[in-house]
């Protein structure tokens, strides 16, 4: 009964270590495609059917993005807010430094690194409790 629970473990730990470095690896060129997001700081304007943010780039342009009913209800009825935009977009914002799909990505990659971690510790302990 032992080797059963034993080749479970194994099996858990290899593909923890496997898929979470392959998420790893995945979340890692999602990262670098993204690209580079600096905060500033934009003014909200209602344009009667739209609300748009508007700010000034590091460079003196002027930056326009529409807003998305979910970045509407987040800002609420505020007429500025705190926002990352896109290096080199003048149309390009979000309210998160970092992209959700890079977020997943990581976070998924982390707890499967942590499911083989906990196979390599139970494998561990097993190997030394069988004597």
């Amino acid at each position: 009964m032992m080797s059963a629970v034993d080749a479970i473990v194994e099996i858990f730990t290899w593909i923890g270590f496997g898929a979470g470095a392959l998420f790893a690896g995945v979340a890692f060129v999602l990262y670098i495609a993204d690209g580079t997001w600096v905060p500033v700081h934009a003014v909200i304007e209602d344009l009667g059917d739209r609300r748009v943010a508007r700010w000034f780039d590091d460079e003196g342009g002027v930056g326009e993005a529409a807003l998305t009913p979910a970045d509407d209800e987040a800002i609420g009825s505020a007429d500025a807010a705190d926002v990352f935009v896109r290096v080199g977009s003048l149309h390009r914002m979000r309210l998160h430094r970092r992209s959700p799909s890079v977020r997943a990505f990581v976070l998924l990659a982390l707890g499967l690194i942590g499911l083989g971690v906990a196979g390599l510790v139970v494998s561990i302990v097993s190997l030394f409790a069988a004597g």
